[in-house]
């Protein structure tokens, strides 16, 4: 499994930016694929998550103002960010967890992070 993410950069407050991570597997079914951020202790944040069949989550920082959507066919997903806030400002991390098809165990993959900067 390879996670390719693209999108982020510079943006002033109120403004707008698309992340998308596209996903390429084998042996592979996905269950859910989302965007993380880092947070406190070296941790990373939920900040929307949508599964395969269309159920979406989102931390209620972002609620109202991103929007996770996919493409099942692609194996893609997009964030888009509206009225972004300073505090919006880290790194976001792609994630994909599902069912490994060789050995049936579901798995955890997170592409490499994309900076997004939200200036005041």
């Amino acid at each position: 499994v390879q996670l390719q993410a693209s999108g982020g950069g510079l943006v002033q407050a109120g403004g707008s930016l698309s992340l998308s991570c596209a996903a390429s597997l084998t042996d592979f079914t996905i269950n859910r694929m989302g965007w993380y951020r880092l947070a406190p202790r070296n941790t990373r944040e939920l900040v929307a998550t949508i599964t395969m069949s269309g159920e979406t989550n989102y931390a209620n920082s972002v609620k109202g103002r991103f929007t996770i959507s996919r493409d099942n066919p692609d194996n893609t997903i997009t964030l888009r960010m509206n009225s972004l806030k300073p505090e919006d400002t880290n790194v976001y991390y792609c994630n994909l967890e599902g069912w490994d098809g060789l050995d049936y165990r579901y798995r955890h993959y997170w592409g490499q992070g994309t900076l997004v900067t939200v200036s005041s």
